[in-house]
């Protein structure tokens, strides 16, 4: 599982910014959304270039033979 990172920003007038790394797609809005709503209101939500990418599938072919 790559590593997923949380990044706080606050500034001199209360103002927090958060940053989300290694989470591909827009599921970080659902690694987000608790701590989000325990902070405040959000003002303003700017995706990363990581949530326009699709996340890898992995599938695997396994055959078997029956007698």
């Amino acid at each position: 599982m790559p590593q997923r990172t949380l990044r706080f920003r606050i500034t001199q007038d209360g103002l927090v910014e958060e940053t989300v790394e290694g989470v591909i797609g827009t599921s970080c809005h659902q690694l987000t959304e608790r701590l989000e709503s325990a902070l405040g209101t959000v003002k303003r939500s700017e995706l990363t270039a990581e949530a326009y990418l699709r996340p890898e599938v992995q599938s695997q072919s396994i055959s078997a033979e029956f007698h």
